[in-house]
């Protein structure tokens, strides 16, 4: 079923209210202070069904000038407007600032309501639609039919419903395939329920039982109930109003602005890099570190406002700016939002999120500039290569979608493009640029060629030690798979835990082979009847850089004081092993039986076989590690 959301927007006591009253039977004003002062505070919520039996979620927003940032919180997801205009006053200074708010939030489609029209003469109701057509000319509103109604006889009413019936029919459906988002309006508690909040699911779904996290606070939380338009359901899909209890979180720990979203889906950002127009009618510029309201879903944050390619942004001007931000938040590229002035709280523009994590920018740097033009205007393939280039993390298609803002099978195959033009890498499910690949690549081989400078009797460097100092951010794994691409590439070999360059070999002289032969002749001679230390082993530094070579292929290291033969070392664990497959378990008493050896010298083996995950200990026995 097509979720709509309809929102209300105008002057105050224009009758909105009063209005949604007339197509619902309800009332949205609920606190007493709204009913006592005659006009909305807060933003009111309800629904009611059209003749084709579409559910609509229906948003009363405040109208009041200092009651602005409430309207913007409301007016966030909506997928239709009615611009509520009285017969009595016409277009008032709310009109206009409401039309730039939702031009700014990207609502497409709207109807305009001339209400209290049984209160004037039919002449005066001709020369206000008259004004109000030529107010929205240059609007997302321009030729909507201007529909006159009155709320208390409902006169009209019928004709506006059914005008909602008909534009609903055009309205997209929602992104219910990416990470859930809901941006939360309320939060209250409920008696023998705990916290509950409500928002507009903004894309995808949640479903009872989901984990998911409030952002930015990074609050775990566990979905317990969810209700759209007061009805128990099992999932809420985007486009639907909801209300949803939550556990483990208190009501005094979240506030409206907080998103809901799921895992891993946002990352949070202190700057933001935006496409931004200014309004036309006024005679206020922006200009560099002017401080700002930024309205973004339901939050209002202070910023600065740094333009990139302009001096200042005058009136009915875009241009790129980069916004550093009072507080973090949490979005995605293509998102939209507002700006009001600080002070006086006017709105002064709005516009588009191009990239929700920059870097710090430089003013009128060309390389910025281009590169924002691509995420811009570029195409998703484009705008994904981009990203991927330029980001400092290694990125999953979860973090792809959460920028890009794209359906996952869309995202999926610009990036299956990407790869076959040669231009990205799949590791693992962890996606890279070319040109990080071939950095990483250069920064490996230069790295080990001055390793085996430095250390000619070494066989290679440690996997772990080359990952540490080549790609820290990848685990085991994905580093792994690097190494087999360099591999495959005719680069480096890995032999066991070892790497070293292709060409490289170990080339002893005479008198190292005499050392090597002696080295192995001490450990063969020791058994499992004793373990020397390499200080034992080593006579000097000859021998010690001869034993080096010898780790790994040779000798076994056991910790970073003992050594053993490497064929007995192999031995002594495949005596170990045969026991534990037939008995289960071992002790250290047991395993002393069996090779013939002291406690110590059979701990120090054990704790080997721990470490390198052949065993686990629990309590005074062993089994297998992965049992």
């Amino acid at each position: 079923m097509k979720n709509v959301i309809i929102g209300t927007a105008g002057h105050i006591d224009h009758g909105k209210t009063t209005l949604i009253k007339a197509l619902t039977g309800r009332e949205t004003d609920t606190l007493d202070e709204e009913k006592k002062r005659g006009i909305s505070i807060n933003i009111g919520f309800t629904y009611f069904d059209l003749p084709s039996n579409k559910r609509v979620g229906i948003v009363d927003v405040p109208g009041h000038e200092k009651f602005i940032k409430n309207m913007l919180a409301g007016a966030s997801g909506l997928d239709m407007v009615l611009l509520v205009v009285s017969a009595e006053e016409g277009v008032m200074p709310q009109t206009v600032e409401h039309l730039d708010i939702l031009s700014y939030l990207n609502v497409k489609k709207g109807i305009v309501v001339l209400t209290k029209c049984d209160a004037v003469d039919p002449e005066f109701v001709s020369l206000v639609k008259e004004d109000v057509s030529e107010k929205i000319k240059d609007t997302f509103l321009a030729g909507s039919e201007i529909i006159e109604v009155d709320s208390i006889s409902r006169r009209g009413i019928d004709k506006l419903i059914h005008k909602i019936d008909e534009l609903s029919d055009d309205i997209e459906d929602k992104n219910v395939y990416s990470p859930a988002r809901l941006n939360i309006d309320r939060v209250f508690s409920v008696k023998g329920f705990g916290t509950v909040i409500t928002g507009t699911l903004f894309e995808g779904k949640i479903n009872i039982d989901d984990d998911l996290i409030i952002y930015p606070k990074n609050l775990k939380t566990k979905i317990r109930s969810i209700q759209v338009h007061g009805e128990d359901v099992k999932t809420a899909y985007a486009g639907q109003r909801t209300a949803i209890n939550i556990s483990n979180v208190k009501v005094e720990d979240i506030e409206r602005g907080n998103v809901l979203a799921s895992p891993n889906s946002l990352e949070e950002s202190m700057m933001l890099d935006v496409k931004l127009s200014a309004v036309k009618h006024t005679e206020k510029s922006i200009k560099h570190w002017d401080r700002l309201r930024l309205y973004h879903g339901t939050r209002e944050i202070l910023c600065r406002a740094v333009p990139l390619n302009i001096e200042k942004i005058e009136p009915g001007e875009s241009a790129f700016v980069q916004l550093r931000l009072e507080e973090s938040i949490v979005s995605k590229k293509g998102d939209k939002f507002v700006l009001r002035l600080y002070s006086p709280m006017e709105t002064i523009g709005g516009g588009v999120i191009i990239d929700p994590s920059p870097k710090k920018h430089k003013r009128f740097d060309d390389k910025v500039i281009d590169a924002l033009i691509v995420k811009e205007k570029g195409d998703l393939k484009d705008i994904i290569e981009e990203f991927i280039k330029s980001s400092e993390e290694y990125l999953s298609i979860k973090e792809i979608m959460s920028y890009s803002g794209a359906h996952e099978a869309d995202v999926t195959k610009s990036l299956d493009k990407l790869i076959e033009e040669g231009k990205l890498l799949n590791i693992n499910n962890i996606y890279m640029h070319i040109n990080k690949y071939n950095m990483l690549r250069d920064k490996a081989v230069d790295l080990l060629d001055n390793y085996h400078k430095k250390f000619r009797l070494r066989k290679g460097m440690l996997k772990e030690e080359l990952r540490s100092k080549v790609a820290s951010k990848f685990k085991t794994r994905e580093m792994d798979l690097l190494l087999d691409r360099f591999s495959n590439e005719g680069i480096i070999k890995v032999v066991g835990n070892i790497v070293s360059l292709k060409e490289f070999e170990v080339k002893l002289n005479e008198a190292q082979k005499s050392i090597f032969t002696n080295i192995k002749k001490k450990l063969k001679a020791c058994g499992m009847s004793s373990i020397l230390t390499i200080e034992e082993v080593c006579e000097n530094n000859n021998y010690n850089e001869v034993l080096e070579s010898m780790i790994g292929e040779d000798i076994e290291k056991l910790d970073d004081m003992y050594i053993m033969d490497k064929e007995i070392y192999e031995r002594a664990k495949k005596i170990l092993i045969d026991y534990i497959e037939k008995n289960g378990e071992i002790t250290l008493g047991e395993y002393r039986d069996l090779v013939d050896s002291s406690r110590k010298n059979c701990m120090i083996i054990l704790e080997n076989f721990d470490r390198n995950k052949i065993t686990k200990r629990i309590d005074n026995k062993r089994v297998f590690f992965n049992s």
